[in-house]
């Protein structure tokens, strides 16, 4: 892929370095000659100016890329990045980085947002998962909510234990997508029956979370 990304901080080359690891094609966009520092991403192509500007991402070939990540430590800028990126170089993927959790309901399709990640909310969602047992934990959010990546680890006393994926009665709009069990992530097949521990991973629409805690717990 050919992937630009807004913001040359601790996050943006964070990414930029995963990225060029798995031979992707890397623009860096830095407004801040104190942070422009090729040297720590050399495989990264770095442009130095303003993302917000029309100019600067002309130069950094935008058209041509298949996602835009707005990675600054600006909510304002990463929303200004992200609806020029749709609106005016057409960009098929963009995901924005959302500093302050309050400022969320704005990172929507209108601003040209396809997927809002949430540091914060991500890691309280990580420590949900490390302690509810038995509890439907919500990891990460899609299509502006629409749709989620859900995870319950089962209890010794859960409904499903010793049953078969085949027979979970599931609400439409939930989907397994994963058993995770001990080092091992088994991609669930009909036949797989259940044990005290799994943690399963489901993609679920947002108003069918309550009829799958039902369907669980």
């Amino acid at each position: 892929m050919r992937v630009a990304i807004a913001g040359a901080g601790a996050v943006g080359r964070s990414i930029a370095s995963e990225l060029t690891d798995a031979d992707h094609v890397v623009i860096l966009i830095e407004r801040y000659s104190g942070s422009f520092e090729p040297e720590s991403v050399e495989r990264a192509d770095w442009i130095l100016g303003d993302a917000c500007e029309v100019s600067t991402l002309e130069e950094s070939g935008l058209g041509d890329c298949d996602v835009v990540i707005a990675a600054t430590g600006d909510d304002k800028v990463n929303l200004v990045v992200s609806l020029l990126a749709k609106e005016e170089f057409e960009v098929p993927r963009v995901v924005a980085r959302v500093n302050a959790p309050a400022n969320e309901w704005l990172f929507t399709e209108e601003w040209g947002v396809d997927a809002a990640v949430s540091t914060p909310r991500m890691l309280a969602a990580m420590v949900e998962e490390a302690t509810g047992l038995g509890e439907l934990v919500r990891l990460m959010t899609f299509r502006q909510g629409q749709a989620a990546l859900v995870e319950m680890t089962l209890p010794e006393h859960a409904r499903v234990v010793g049953k078969s994926v085949r027979d979970l009665a599931l609400p439409t709009g939930a989907t397994l997508v994963a058993i995770l069990r001990g080092p091992t992530a088994i991609a669930p097949q009909l036949d797989d029956r259940l044990a005290p521990g799994d943690e399963l991973l489901f993609v679920a629409r947002a108003e069918t979370e309550p009829q799958l805690r039902e369907a669980l717990s």
